[in-house]
């Protein structure tokens, strides 16, 4: 009877091999990790880089086909990004709440997906034949823990066993990288796009304030000064200023319903054409008149109005002659204190365009009265508590400045305005026009 005796050399020989070919196989995955992770570096296009992993990860781990799938939150479907032995018409998008799709299951369910060869699977799958491994793209998140953003997919193994447990943990390791590449570029877009909207709604704000005269336009016959803050970027508060013949001035202040685009649209138009007409006639009504039939389309097709004052000063005459379409807040400041409100007589430009526009004719005294005109933003600024800060104190701000330039009295009121709110955003467009001739 033969007894086998025990080769301690053989063993370790046997078990060094083991170990280097462990090592190989391990080296391979690592290279290929760290592979992945350099081509996710180098590129910002997904399409790119994926079909580069797709590529390597088939290589590696044996399988001939293969496809990596982006989940598209707007259509609720897996977009395919990469495929691999496959063609486009062979697996396109896959709705994700299709109950026979084995990808559409793994994205569901955040679980690796086995199937083997004889498992049935979607007939828009069947490209995908021979045994499957699919692994969902997960992103962690602190808020919402693990998020599904899509699927990687292999399919026909080189190797009659099929895919291993090995197999599996390189793909979820992959699919680790994949989904952080995806939420990395998701955020680079964001990023990107919040950038070039608050560029284009900076230039959108520079665009319409240069759409605004400075007060000189009217020098030497008249000083004037006024400031335009609108609530968000663009607004549809305006003024306008006139130099007219005769030694006339004309001052326009108006307020177009709503905020944004849309407003600042209509104050354009509104800007536009009310420095053509006003170059036509010295009559308030008339130009008012001219002003809604340039309008009339555009307020129309927007459901807009504005409100309007437009006053012409006439120093040589000692009067100032106005038309009034809704606007609340027009006044004449006397030289000793008093203040005339320049009434509204007719709808805003907009709603009344079948009333006649009057004109009303008041005295002026050259040189010592002033024309003030703001939007009910400055008199409805509120503070913390709700107060209004109310046309009461803008008048009270105003006259014991009533001999200060026009600049100093604008900064009055607005300072008196951001005093009053304390640091609240304004929810409302701010316009103040001071003018003395």
């Amino acid at each position: 009877m033969s007894v086998s005796r025990f080769d301690p050399l053989a063993e370790a020989q046997r078990e060094a091999q083991l170990a280097a070919d462990e090592l190989i196989e391990r080296y391979e995955e690592i290279n290929l990790l760290y592979g992945i992770g350099e081509s996710l570096g180098r590129t910002v296009s997904l399409p790119e880089a994926a079909t580069i992993i797709l590529r390597d990860i088939a290589d590696t781990v044996g399988a001939r086909r293969g496809v990596i799938l982006v989940h598209d939150a707007a259509s609720d479907r897996l977009e395919p990004v990469a495929r691999r032995g496959i063609g486009d018409a062979d697996v396109g998008a896959i709705l994700a709440t299709d109950p026979d799709s084995l990808l559409a299951r793994a994205f569901r369910s955040r679980q690796v997906v086995l199937a083997a060869a004889t498992d049935r699977r979607a007939s828009h799958e069947g490209a995908l034949s021979g045994s499957l491994l699919a692994v969902p793209i997960l992103w962690t998140s602190a808020a919402e823990g693990a998020v599904a953003l899509g699927v990687l997919a292999l399919a026909e193994h080189a190797s009659p066993q099929g895919f291993t447990a090995g197999d599996q943990k390189l793909l979820a390791a992959i699919a680790t990288q994949i989904g952080a590449a995806i939420e990395n570029a998701r955020l680079v877009q964001s990023s990107l796009a919040q950038q070039r909207l608050a560029q284009e709604m900076q230039l959108a704000h520079d665009l319409q304030m240069k759409l605004l005269p400075a007060g000189s336009v009217v020098a030497p016959e008249a000083e004037a000064a006024a400031r335009v803050l609108p609530a968000q970027s663009v607004g549809g508060d305006f003024y306008h200023l006139f130099k007219l013949e005769g030694d006339r001035t004309g001052v326009m202040i108006g307020d177009v319903s709503g905020h944004g685009y849309q407003a600042a649209l209509i104050m354009a138009l509104a800007m536009s054409a009310a420095a053509i007409h006003a170059q036509r006639t010295t009559d308030p009504a008339k130009v008012l008149h001219d002003l809604m039939a340039s309008l009339r389309d555009e307020l129309v097709s927007t459901d807009m109005f504005f409100t309007v004052c437009y006053a012409v000063i006439d120093p040589r005459h000692a009067q100032l002659r106005f038309a009034n379409l809704g606007h609340p807040h027009a006044f004449v400041v006397r030289a000793d204190g008093r203040h005339e409100r320049l009434t509204a007589q007719a709808p805003p430009l907009g709603l009344g365009d079948d009333e006649p526009i009057a004109v009303t004719t008041i005295a002026w005294s050259r040189g010592t009265d002033l024309f003030l005109g703001f939007t009910d933003g400055v008199s409805d600024a509120r503070n913390a508590a709700g107060a209004r800060f109310g046309e009461t104190r803008v008048l009270d701000t105003v006259l014991p400045q009533r001999t200060a330039p026009p600049a100093q009295i604008v900064d009055a009121v607005l300072d008196a305005v951001a005093a009053h709110g304390d640091g609240i955003a304004h929810d409302d467009d701010l316009t103040l026009v001071v003018l003395r001739s």
